[in-house]
């Protein structure tokens, strides 16, 4: 499990790495707030799809070879973005970390489970959603310190150390067992489906996919955004800023799923997106005020949040469906996930040539607040149902 694992770490920090250097390539190469916008939604707009087929039939083509080759791609995106001279080259980069990030999310969730004995897959579960938002954190945090301090190349340098990475879990994954299911393999062609068997979809979409579909929003916008809006808003220079910010946010959220209290996964729930839109609106008063302790502190609540719905979403998403539903389950939850990473960028990209940056993230905080409110009225229903399915 922990060879499994630190895959899961290099690939999240692969997906996440780009953030702290939009700024830079905004004035390398003369990008409009609008070119910046398709640059991020680019990798959202082909993960998707890509989690969808390979969530539906990564099981039988092998998860083992699903993976390496996922890997591939994205030492194949690092390269690119090493030799990028055009902003063409970018796109493409961008659309190869998409297929491979889609292509490996789901799949490595089940392959996971196939390397943990089954007294474990919880456990294995809750420290896949702790490794992924940590690795999330740390590639923007990572990339933007290199940026920051290392004043060689700025835009090649990170990526040579990001290599490194990939090639270590690519050798890390060719160590492990294949554990394939030899049936799977010999199914015929499996349906293109999200997999959410009907008895729990209602459930499933209100209180599992909305929840972690807002977490991907607000979070989105850090990445996206945050960047931007450290150095033309709270008026700071200093690059790796905005990365430790995006690692607080996920690193802090990571962390705060240890943190035993409240224990009922429903109450938890509700505090979290409740602080979910609690942090996201402290972080729109930090622009009105150019406050960056108040930033920081936006950033720091919305982490508390970000770690709780992320688990407890998690959690039901596994939880909730038979064993055999599990995996395809678990691929509508991340599905619902990044689907919400295309949200800030291509919304605030199109509010932007409207209004200023931070009335455009208001307007998105509104749209999240009612998806928030919308979830914490389906918490009496879904804890009804829940509280049936214990004691049974």
């Amino acid at each position: 499990m922990k060879k499994m694992l630190w895959v899961v770490l290099i690939m999240s920090i692969g997906a996440t790495f780009i953030s702290s250097l939009f700024p830079l390539y905004a004035e390398h190469f003369h990008l409009s707030s609008l070119e910046i916008t398709i640059l991020f939604a680019v990798y959202a707009a082909v993960l998707l799809p890509t989690l969808l087929v390979v969530g539906a039939r990564g099981n039988a083509w092998g998860l083992k070879k699903v993976l390496r080759i996922s890997i591939w791609f994205s030492i194949a995106s690092t390269l690119l973005f090493i030799l990028s001279t055009n902003v063409t080259m970018l796109y493409a980069a961008r659309i190869l970390e998409g297929i491979a990030y889609g292509a490996f999310t789901g799949t490595a969730s089940a392959f996971l489970l196939k390397q943990t004995a089954s007294t474990k897959v919880g456990t294995a579960i809750k420290l896949s959603g702790v490794i992924i938002n940590i690795g999330f954190g740390l590639g923007p945090a990572i990339s933007g310190l290199i940026i920051q301090y290392v004043h060689v190349m700025p835009l090649r340098v990170p990526y040579w150390f990001l290599l490194i990475l990939l090639v270590s879990s690519w050798i890390v994954l060719e160590m492990l067992p294949k554990l394939e299911d030899s049936h799977a393999r010999t199914q015929a062609k499996t349906e293109l489906s999200l997999g959410v068997p009907d008895n729990i979809r209602a459930h499933f979409w209100s209180f599992i996919g909305l929840p972690i579909f807002t977490v991907f929003t607000l979070g989105g916008i850090v990445f996206s955004l945050i960047p931007t809006f450290v150095k033309h808003v709270i008026h700071t220079n200093n690059l790796s800023i905005s990365g430790l910010l995006i690692l607080v946010l996920l690193g802090g959220g990571a962390l705060m799923q240890f943190f035993p209290w409240p224990r009922n996964p429903v109450i938890r729930m509700r505090l979290g997106i409740l602080c979910l839109a609690i942090g996201s609106w402290v972080i729109v008063f930090s622009g009105e005020s150019a406050s960056l302790f108040l930033l920081w502190a936006g950033i720091f609540i919305q982490a508390i949040g970000a770690g709780w719905t992320f688990q407890v979403s998690l959690r039901f998403a596994s939880q909730l469906p038979k064993p055999e539903e599990r995996p395809r389950v678990i691929s509508a939850f991340y599905l619902s996930a990044y689907a919400g990473f295309i949200v800030p960028p291509v919304g605030v990209g199109v509010l932007t040539q409207f209004f200023s940056l931070n009335f455009s993230l208001i307007l998105l905080n509104l749209f999240a607040a009612i998806i928030v409110i919308y979830v914490i009225m389906y918490s009496a229903k879904f804890n009804r149902f829940y509280s049936k399915l214990q004691q049974s």
